[in-house]
């Protein structure tokens, strides 16, 4: 069974279901911030690992992750854990950071058709691998009906501002871009914006997209 960490106003009408990326668990401290962040927004917030980052997290082993593809499973498995405790009117949101977004990108659809969640949330979406920005992972994105926030850093080296405009993405699909960001959604030192201060439009990005949904499916 999915060991789930929440946080934020558990009566939202909106509860963000979030993985974490490649490298670290939820408990890191990006993870922290960002589901504070969600939190003071006004959203419920449930992280959890995958099996093989729990792992990692109890034995110290430093087992590299599968493929995206092959913890779609595990996603939607939490999906259908976390669903089954919603309060009558909540609306689920799916997502996470970079490869826990891409992961629940490659479930998105799915569920959508099948009423489970009512949106999708990706937080620094890697588009491509780094340093090979001809390897796409786009071809699903572009078939989506479910309706989908990313929010990017600009110059966010798995896509940047100026690559990502060339893809023709879906026009139901949103792009939200924090100033001058990385992977991390952090600004360069001089450039005017702050690590704070994007962390907190990202997550006040998802709380009014959130609120633009339809009623619970």
């Amino acid at each position: 069974m999915t060991d789930f960490i929440l946080s934020g106003p558990a009566a939202a009408a909106h509860v963000v279901l979030l993985a974490h990326g490649a490298g670290a668990p939820v408990t890191s401290g990006w993870m922290e911030t960002m589901a504070e962040k969600l939190g003071e927004a006004g959203l419920a917030v449930a992280r959890f690992n995958f099996s093989y980052m729990a792992a990692r997290v109890e034995t110290g082993s430093r087992r590299p992750p599968p493929r995206a593809e092959a913890l779609v499973p595990e996603y939607e498995a939490a999906v259908a854990t976390l669903g089954g405790r919603l309060a009558k009117g909540q609306t689920l949101l799916i997502g996470g950071k970079s490869m826990g977004g891409r992961v629940a990108s490659l479930a998105a659809q799915d569920l959508y058709e099948r009423g489970r969640i009512g949106g999708l949330v990706c937080l620094g979406y890697p588009f491509h691998p780094r340093g090979a920005p001809q390897s796409l992972r786009t071809a699903h994105l572009m078939r989506l009906s479910c309706p989908t926030l990313i929010v990017q850093g600009a110059r966010d080296p798995f896509g940047t501002r100026e690559e990502v405009a060339g893809y023709g993405l879906p026009a139901g699909l949103r792009v939200v871009w924090a100033p001058d960001g990385d992977h991390d959604l952090k600004p360069r030192r001089g450039s005017g914006a702050t690590a704070a201060g994007n962390m907190r439009a990202a997550a006040e990005a998802v709380a009014a997209f959130a609120a633009g949904l339809p009623s619970a499916r």
